[in-house]
């Protein structure tokens, strides 16, 4: 974002870039355009304490970056944009950025070891192509693995406090969030998009399960749904598995009847909770839309499953049961 141009950091803006690239002394015009971090000398990051560049041609470079990571973010060159440096150190650390000025490279470095970069430089100077990079990157993630579930059991039980996850998106039959009582096997549970003789649908809205439950947010992470907030991100799966990133607007936490639905997926048991009211709805095997009132063993619902553990929402290779 060198030199200083105006409409490309608005159109970043728009987008929804998490910072700007500009010129020393040009930090408080950023900021009269929009809330959002800036990289400079005297920006909210700055060179050299909070980032570095760095170039890769050879092994001893790549420990030099690896030990870089460890304390600031490092974008790095590989001057001939070659794959194999950058797998060898994602697989080894993070805070690693790369450069790319076109939206396949920039998805390739998203996607390597599928894990990915921490994050790309747009270094595209053109604002309409920058913006659309931007936006595309936002909104899409990898697609999710969906299984099926067989019902076994569904139980009534007490009052509890559920949370309704209110998002800025408005979302279609098929679409809604992965929720679970363990990170290892979560429901798909649909939006409130359904048309309804007795309530509006609210097509922004998931009624998610109570405070305890998970839900999964971008980057391959967990969340409770007691921790989200306005301005956090969860990640909105379709009944196909292809994932977008949701900003939450609200929640709302609410004393409601639960109900428990047992059932066995791939991996074993799975469970969870949910309000029990007609309106709340898993999604079947053909993608549609099913009551939980109306459910009952031996039905088919889409879910994920995963084999490692997870400490603080990130995923760790150890041995957790839950039940």
């Amino acid at each position: 974002m060198i030199p200083w141009n105006k409409d490309l950091i608005t159109d970043a803006l728009e987008a929804g870039a998490d910072a700007v690239i500009v010129p020393q002394g040009t930090t408080e015009k950023v900021k009269e355009l929009g809330i959002i971090q800036t990289v400079s000398e005297d920006g909210d990051i700055k060179w050299e304490k909070d980032i570095v560049y760095a170039d890769v041609h050879s092994q001893d470079d790549e420990e030099a970056i690896v030990s870089l990571s460890r304390s600031k973010k490092v974008i790095v060159n590989t001057s001939d944009w070659t794959i194999i440096p950058l797998e060898n150190l994602v697989a080894q650390t993070q805070n690693i950025f790369v450069e790319c000025d076109n939206l396949d490279d920039a998805r390739t470095s998203l996607g390597i070891l599928e894990k990915g970069v921490d994050g790309v430089i747009i270094t595209q100077s053109d604002p309409i192509q920058a913006r659309e990079i931007i936006k595309c990157l936002k909104s899409e993630t990898d697609n999710i693995d969906l299984v099926s579930f067989t019902i076994d059991a569904i139980r009534p039980l007490g009052m509890g406090d559920r949370v309704c996850v209110d998002t800025c998106t408005l979302m279609e039959e098929g679409e809604g969030c992965l929720i679970g009582n363990s990170s290892r096997a979560m429901f798909l549970v649909h939006s409130e998009s359904i048309e309804n003789p007795y309530v509006s649908p609210r097509p922004f809205r998931v009624n998610a399960g109570p405070v305890h439950a998970y839900i999964k947010i971008p980057g391959g992470r967990t969340r409770y749904l007691s921790e989200l907030k306005a301005g956090d991100e969860v990640l909105g799966v379709d009944s196909s598995g292809k994932a977008k990133s949701l900003t939450v607007g609200r929640l709302k936490i609410e004393q409601r009847p639960l109900l428990l639905i047992e059932g066995t997926g791939p991996n074993g048991p799975v469970n969870t909770i949910l309000q029990n009211a007609e309106t709340i709805r898993l999604v079947d095997m053909a993608g549609k839309a099913v009551s939980v009132v109306k459910l009952k063993p031996g039905d088919t619902v889409l879910g994920m499953v995963e084999s490692t553990g997870r400490h603080f929402g990130h995923q760790i290779d150890e041995t957790i049961t839950e039940k």
